[in-house]
């Protein structure tokens, strides 16, 4: 799906990187944010290799750049940072529930754009 979310935001905004959880740590999404010129903040699995990395090399260096030191690497980059949108996202679905009630893909997105805006609605008026 990485391709799918940033392909779709990046027509109209400019992105400089993409923090993701290790779900998202292929070669294919490597070389795709590469192609894009967006920093890939991708946390790596435990066990990944640098061996069959030889043409993904933006992978082979973030491998290396995690394992020498992770903590450094995750300052570095911010990837502390996604706990912020974790957030968001966690108190839309214990406010709203986890499922949209509409079938018809633009009826999804009017269904969550509208929670969205009544989420940021309730959060407006909670900061008064």
């Amino acid at each position: 799906m990485l391709k799918e979310l940033v392909g779709g935001v990046s027509k109209n905004n400019n992105i400089q990187k993409v923090l993701a959880d290790g779900a998202y740590d292929s070669k294919d999404n490597f070389k795709y944010l590469d192609e894009l010129k967006i920093i890939p903040v991708i946390k790596v699995r435990k066990n990944s290799s640098i061996k069959n990395n030889a043409k993904c090399t933006p992978r082979k260096l973030s491998v290396l750049e995690q394992f020498k030191d992770i903590k450094r690497w995750k300052k570095k980059h911010g990837y502390g940072m996604r706990w912020i949108d974790e957030s968001v996202f966690s108190s839309i679905k214990r406010m709203f529930g986890e499922y949209v009630s509409s079938l018809k893909w633009n009826n999804i997105v009017n269904e969550l754009m509208l929670k969205a805006s009544i989420y940021n609605m309730f959060i407006d008026k909670t900061m008064i």
